[in-house]
């Protein structure tokens, strides 16, 4: 399961959503001004933007990036 993780008012975090949902790929939605432990873990691997893509443990990235979408498919 894909966690995708989000900032209000965030275009990059729609694009993110949109291409997912083009592709069909169920994802789990976590507002990180909503979710303080969410955006505690975020920001432990060393990230201080959204969206973050989780797809487990090791395998994570931030960004739009429709290259690494494209793979998930």
């Amino acid at each position: 399961m894909v966690i995708l993780y989000t900032a209000p008012d965030c275009q990059p975090c729609r694009a993110t959503k949109r291409a997912l949902q083009q592709r069909g790929i169920a994802y789990e939605e976590v507002d990180l001004s909503r979710d303080a432990e969410a955006l505690a873990r975020v920001r432990s691997w060393g990230y201080q933007s959204a969206p973050v893509i989780y797809l487990g443990q090791d395998h994570h990235w931030y960004g739009y990036r429709p290259d690494l979408l494209a793979g998930l498919t």
